[in-house]
Protein backbone atom coordinates (compact mmCIF):
# COMPACT_ATOMS: atom_id res chain seq x y z
CA UNK A 1 0.00 0.00 0.00
CA UNK A 2 1.28 3.41 -1.00
CA UNK A 3 0.34 5.08 2.36
CA UNK A 4 3.62 5.92 3.59
CA UNK A 5 4.65 7.79 0.50
CA UNK A 6 0.82 9.40 0.25
CA UNK A 7 1.72 10.66 4.13
CA UNK A 8 5.00 12.09 3.39
CA UNK A 9 3.76 13.92 0.10
CA UNK A 10 0.17 15.50 2.27
CA UNK A 11 3.25 16.81 4.82
CA UNK A 12 5.45 18.26 1.87
CA UNK A 13 2.42 19.59 -0.99
CA UNK A 14 3.96 22.17 -2.94
CA UNK A 15 2.23 25.98 -2.40
CA UNK A 16 0.57 28.55 -5.67
CA UNK A 17 4.41 29.24 -7.07
CA UNK A 18 4.92 27.89 -10.63
CA UNK A 19 8.38 26.84 -9.77
CA UNK A 20 9.11 22.95 -10.06
CA UNK A 21 9.72 21.14 -7.25
CA UNK A 22 11.23 17.75 -6.33
CA UNK A 23 8.51 16.68 -3.83
CA UNK A 24 9.95 13.19 -2.63
CA UNK A 25 13.24 12.04 -3.47
CA UNK A 26 13.61 8.00 -2.58
CA UNK A 27 16.87 7.71 -4.44
CA UNK A 28 18.53 9.49 -1.47
CA UNK A 29 17.52 6.15 0.35
CA UNK A 30 16.61 8.30 3.69
CA UNK A 31 12.96 6.45 3.57
CA UNK A 32 13.23 2.34 3.62
CA UNK A 33 11.13 0.69 0.95
CA UNK A 34 10.79 3.26 -1.39
CA UNK A 35 14.37 3.94 -2.73
CA UNK A 36 13.03 3.48 -6.01
CA UNK A 37 10.56 6.41 -6.23
CA UNK A 38 10.35 9.94 -7.18
CA UNK A 39 7.56 12.57 -7.49
CA UNK A 40 8.62 15.69 -9.44
CA UNK A 41 6.27 18.47 -9.82
CA UNK A 42 6.01 20.83 -12.57
CA UNK A 43 2.50 22.55 -12.65
CA UNK A 44 0.05 21.33 -13.67
CA UNK A 45 2.18 17.97 -14.46
CA UNK A 46 3.35 15.40 -11.60
CA UNK A 47 5.91 13.16 -13.22
CA UNK A 48 6.39 10.19 -10.76
CA UNK A 49 9.26 7.88 -11.76
CA UNK A 50 10.31 4.42 -10.59
CA UNK A 51 13.63 2.37 -10.67
CA UNK A 52 12.05 -1.04 -9.73
CA UNK A 53 8.81 -2.95 -10.06
CA UNK A 54 5.48 -2.07 -7.72
CA UNK A 55 2.43 -3.87 -8.67
CA UNK A 56 -0.76 -2.39 -10.58
CA UNK A 57 -2.81 -2.46 -7.52
CA UNK A 58 0.38 -0.34 -5.58
CA UNK A 59 0.26 2.42 -8.63
CA UNK A 60 -3.55 2.55 -8.97
CA UNK A 61 -4.10 3.38 -5.30
CA UNK A 62 -1.32 6.16 -5.44
CA UNK A 63 -2.71 7.52 -8.38
CA UNK A 64 -5.91 8.15 -6.89
CA UNK A 65 -4.46 9.31 -3.77
CA UNK A 66 -2.51 11.41 -5.26
CA UNK A 67 -5.10 13.04 -7.47
CA UNK A 68 -7.32 13.57 -4.12
CA UNK A 69 -4.62 15.42 -2.93
CA UNK A 70 -3.83 17.88 -5.49
CA UNK A 71 -7.12 18.03 -6.38
CA UNK A 72 -7.64 20.83 -9.05
CA UNK A 73 -4.29 21.75 -9.15
CA UNK A 74 -3.20 18.28 -10.50
CA UNK A 75 -3.29 18.90 -14.58
CA UNK A 76 -1.99 15.15 -15.48
CA UNK A 77 -0.03 12.59 -13.90
CA UNK A 78 2.71 11.02 -15.53
CA UNK A 79 4.65 7.46 -14.76
CA UNK A 80 8.08 6.67 -15.86
CA UNK A 81 9.47 3.11 -15.13
CA UNK A 82 12.64 2.84 -15.87
CA UNK A 83 13.38 -0.72 -15.30
CA UNK A 84 13.47 -0.71 -18.89
CA UNK A 85 15.27 1.38 -20.88
CA UNK A 86 12.92 2.58 -23.79
CA UNK A 87 9.63 2.06 -22.34
CA UNK A 88 7.76 5.39 -22.37
CA UNK A 89 6.30 7.18 -19.96
CA UNK A 90 2.58 6.45 -19.45
CA UNK A 91 -0.56 8.87 -18.46
CA UNK A 92 -2.03 7.73 -14.72
CA UNK A 93 -4.70 10.57 -14.88
CA UNK A 94 -5.49 14.16 -16.50
CA UNK A 95 -4.48 15.12 -19.92
CA UNK A 96 -1.49 16.03 -21.14
CA UNK A 97 -0.74 19.87 -22.09
CA UNK A 98 0.51 20.21 -25.68
CA UNK A 99 3.30 21.65 -24.34
CA UNK A 100 5.10 21.24 -20.69
CA UNK A 101 7.74 23.23 -19.30
CA UNK A 102 9.68 23.35 -16.01
CA UNK A 103 9.85 26.77 -14.83
CA UNK A 104 12.61 28.41 -12.33
CA UNK A 105 12.30 31.77 -11.19
CA UNK A 106 11.22 32.96 -14.29
CA UNK A 107 13.06 31.09 -16.38
CA UNK A 108 10.96 28.12 -18.75
CA UNK A 109 12.37 25.07 -19.98
CA UNK A 110 10.88 22.18 -22.65
CA UNK A 111 9.91 19.16 -21.10
CA UNK A 112 9.27 15.77 -23.08
CA UNK A 113 6.99 13.97 -20.19
CA UNK A 114 6.52 10.57 -21.97
CA UNK A 115 10.14 10.36 -23.13
CA UNK A 116 11.89 7.54 -21.73
CA UNK A 117 14.26 8.44 -19.41
CA UNK A 118 15.35 12.18 -19.87
CA UNK A 119 12.48 14.36 -20.00
CA UNK A 120 14.81 17.24 -21.30
CA UNK A 121 15.85 18.75 -17.32
CA UNK A 122 17.70 17.27 -14.36
CA UNK A 123 15.79 18.90 -11.42
CA UNK A 124 18.17 18.23 -9.02
CA UNK A 125 20.32 20.87 -11.01
CA UNK A 126 18.26 23.68 -10.35
CA UNK A 127 20.74 25.04 -7.50
CA UNK A 128 23.18 24.83 -10.01
CA UNK A 129 21.21 26.70 -12.46
CA UNK A 130 20.47 29.35 -10.33
CA UNK A 131 23.47 29.63 -8.96
CA UNK A 132 25.30 30.13 -12.57
CA UNK A 133 22.94 32.78 -13.42
CA UNK A 134 23.97 34.57 -10.24
CA UNK A 135 28.13 34.18 -11.30
CA UNK A 136 27.92 34.38 -15.20
CA UNK A 137 27.65 38.27 -15.30
CA UNK A 138 30.02 39.46 -18.03
CA UNK A 139 31.85 36.02 -18.56
CA UNK A 140 32.80 34.18 -21.35
CA UNK A 141 30.93 30.51 -20.76
CA UNK A 142 32.30 26.88 -22.01
CA UNK A 143 28.99 24.69 -20.81
CA UNK A 144 30.53 20.98 -21.64
CA UNK A 145 28.03 18.40 -22.01
CA UNK A 146 25.13 20.81 -22.42
CA UNK A 147 22.27 18.39 -22.78
CA UNK A 148 19.77 20.89 -23.35
CA UNK A 149 21.18 24.32 -22.69
CA UNK A 150 19.54 24.55 -18.88
CA UNK A 151 22.98 26.18 -17.90
CA UNK A 152 23.35 28.45 -20.65
CA UNK A 153 20.03 29.53 -20.38
CA UNK A 154 20.85 30.44 -17.30
CA UNK A 155 23.64 32.06 -18.12
CA UNK A 156 22.54 34.33 -20.10
CA UNK A 157 19.87 35.56 -18.12
CA UNK A 158 22.49 36.33 -15.76
CA UNK A 159 24.05 38.79 -17.80
CA UNK A 160 26.92 36.20 -19.59
CA UNK A 161 28.85 37.85 -22.78
CA UNK A 162 28.72 34.29 -24.96
CA UNK A 163 28.19 30.84 -24.26
CA UNK A 164 29.30 27.98 -26.05
CA UNK A 165 27.29 24.62 -25.76
CA UNK A 166 29.17 21.62 -26.72
CA UNK A 167 26.85 17.90 -26.58
CA UNK A 168 27.42 14.95 -29.38
CA UNK A 169 23.56 15.15 -29.06
CA UNK A 170 22.65 17.24 -32.15
CA UNK A 171 19.02 16.96 -31.03
CA UNK A 172 19.35 17.99 -27.73
CA UNK A 173 21.51 20.73 -28.91
CA UNK A 174 18.27 21.72 -30.90
CA UNK A 175 16.27 21.22 -27.94
CA UNK A 176 18.59 23.68 -26.57
CA UNK A 177 17.85 26.45 -29.50
CA UNK A 178 14.35 26.28 -28.34
CA UNK A 179 15.01 26.39 -25.09
CA UNK A 180 16.75 29.95 -25.92
CA UNK A 181 13.92 31.30 -27.74
CA UNK A 182 11.44 30.44 -24.96
CA UNK A 183 12.98 32.70 -22.86
CA UNK A 184 13.83 35.18 -25.44
CA UNK A 185 17.61 35.52 -25.66
CA UNK A 186 19.35 36.21 -28.35
CA UNK A 187 20.97 33.14 -30.21
CA UNK A 188 23.55 35.79 -31.94
CA UNK A 189 25.19 35.17 -28.05
CA UNK A 190 25.08 31.37 -28.34
CA UNK A 191 26.95 28.57 -30.10
CA UNK A 192 26.15 25.08 -30.08
CA UNK A 193 28.36 22.52 -31.24
CA UNK A 194 27.49 19.39 -31.72
CA UNK A 195 30.91 17.45 -31.04
CA UNK A 196 32.71 14.02 -29.50
CA UNK A 197 34.92 17.14 -26.18
CA UNK A 198 37.81 14.94 -26.83
CA UNK A 199 38.28 15.67 -30.85
CA UNK A 200 37.07 19.42 -29.82
CA UNK A 201 39.87 21.72 -28.36
CA UNK A 202 41.15 22.35 -30.98
CA UNK A 203 37.43 24.46 -32.22
CA UNK A 204 37.30 25.17 -28.33
CA UNK A 205 40.56 27.22 -28.43
CA UNK A 206 39.90 28.70 -31.01
CA UNK A 207 36.84 30.03 -29.48
CA UNK A 208 37.82 30.38 -25.80
CA UNK A 209 39.89 31.64 -23.63
CA UNK A 210 36.67 31.36 -20.94
CA UNK A 211 36.20 32.69 -18.30
CA UNK A 212 33.73 29.79 -16.56
CA UNK A 213 33.91 26.42 -17.80
CA UNK A 214 30.80 23.98 -16.68
CA UNK A 215 31.28 20.36 -16.74
CA UNK A 216 28.69 17.68 -15.57
CA UNK A 217 29.18 14.83 -17.73
CA UNK A 218 27.83 11.59 -17.36
CA UNK A 219 28.77 8.43 -15.17
CA UNK A 220 29.09 6.60 -18.62
CA UNK A 221 28.20 7.50 -22.47
CA UNK A 222 28.87 4.67 -24.63
CA UNK A 223 31.99 5.49 -27.08
CA UNK A 224 32.60 8.80 -25.62
CA UNK A 225 33.20 8.88 -21.76
CA UNK A 226 33.65 6.79 -18.72
CA UNK A 227 34.28 8.84 -15.78
CA UNK A 228 37.14 6.62 -14.13
CA UNK A 229 38.71 7.27 -17.40
CA UNK A 230 38.08 10.09 -18.96
CA UNK A 231 37.69 12.90 -16.03
CA UNK A 232 41.91 13.19 -15.53
CA UNK A 233 42.27 13.18 -18.86
CA UNK A 234 39.19 16.18 -19.36
CA UNK A 235 40.29 18.02 -16.85
CA UNK A 236 44.14 17.77 -17.45
CA UNK A 237 42.96 19.95 -20.85
CA UNK A 238 41.21 22.77 -19.72
CA UNK A 239 43.71 24.54 -18.42
CA UNK A 240 44.27 25.57 -22.17
CA UNK A 241 40.80 26.56 -22.64
CA UNK A 242 40.72 28.62 -19.13
CA UNK A 243 41.87 32.78 -19.21
CA UNK A 244 44.13 33.13 -16.34
CA UNK A 245 41.52 33.86 -13.58
CA UNK A 246 39.41 31.41 -14.96
CA UNK A 247 37.08 29.19 -13.09
CA UNK A 248 34.83 25.97 -13.04
CA UNK A 249 31.67 24.65 -12.12
CA UNK A 250 32.19 21.19 -11.66
CA UNK A 251 29.29 18.37 -11.38
CA UNK A 252 29.20 14.91 -10.42
CA UNK A 253 25.74 13.00 -9.86
CA UNK A 254 26.13 9.67 -9.99
CA UNK A 255 25.85 7.37 -6.82
CA UNK A 256 29.06 5.68 -8.03
CA UNK A 257 31.59 8.68 -7.29
CA UNK A 258 30.18 11.10 -5.08
CA UNK A 259 31.85 14.17 -3.35
CA UNK A 260 35.31 12.94 -2.76
CA UNK A 261 35.81 11.81 -6.04
CA UNK A 262 35.22 14.94 -7.49
CA UNK A 263 37.23 17.12 -4.67
CA UNK A 264 40.23 14.64 -5.39
CA UNK A 265 39.98 14.90 -9.37
CA UNK A 266 40.19 19.00 -9.09
CA UNK A 267 43.00 18.79 -6.31
CA UNK A 268 45.16 16.49 -9.20
CA UNK A 269 44.75 19.04 -11.92
CA UNK A 270 44.53 21.98 -9.78
CA UNK A 271 46.82 21.60 -7.48
CA UNK A 272 46.96 25.57 -6.91
CA UNK A 273 43.02 25.69 -7.05
CA UNK A 274 40.70 26.93 -4.55
CA UNK A 275 37.13 25.77 -3.84
CA UNK A 276 34.74 28.98 -3.83
CA UNK A 277 31.69 27.56 -3.26
CA UNK A 278 30.15 23.69 -2.84
CA UNK A 279 26.81 23.34 -3.55
CA UNK A 280 24.24 20.23 -3.49
CA UNK A 281 20.75 19.58 -4.91
CA UNK A 282 19.24 21.59 -1.72
CA UNK A 283 16.66 20.50 0.49
CA UNK A 284 14.43 18.79 -1.89
CA UNK A 285 17.38 16.37 -2.48
CA UNK A 286 18.17 14.49 1.08
CA UNK A 287 20.84 11.94 0.85
CA UNK A 288 21.31 9.13 3.62
CA UNK A 289 24.88 9.17 2.39
CA UNK A 290 25.78 12.93 2.43
CA UNK A 291 29.25 11.86 -0.20
CA UNK A 292 26.63 10.68 -2.80
CA UNK A 293 23.75 12.68 -4.49
CA UNK A 294 24.86 15.48 -6.29
CA UNK A 295 27.28 17.63 -5.64
CA UNK A 296 28.74 21.13 -7.27
CA UNK A 297 32.14 22.78 -6.68
CA UNK A 298 32.82 26.43 -8.04
CA UNK A 299 36.73 26.71 -8.48
CA UNK A 300 39.32 29.42 -9.04
CA UNK A 301 41.77 27.36 -11.30
CA UNK A 302 44.80 29.53 -9.03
Amino acid sequence: MPHALLDIIKQNLPDASPDARRLFHGRGQTVAGLEAVTLDWYPPLLILTLYADFDEEWLQELSIGLQQLFGKKLGCLVCQERRAQQEPGRILAGTLPETSFAEEDGLRFLLDPLAHQNIGIFPDMMTGRAYVRNIAGGKKVLNLFAYSCGFSVAALAGGAKRVVNLDMNKRLLDRGRQNHLLNKQDLRSVAFLGHDLFKSFGRLKREGPFDLIILDPPFFQHGSFSAGRDWPKMLRRLPELLTDRGELLAAVSAPELGETFLRQQIGVAFPGAKILAHLTGGHDFPEQNPDKGLHLLHVASR
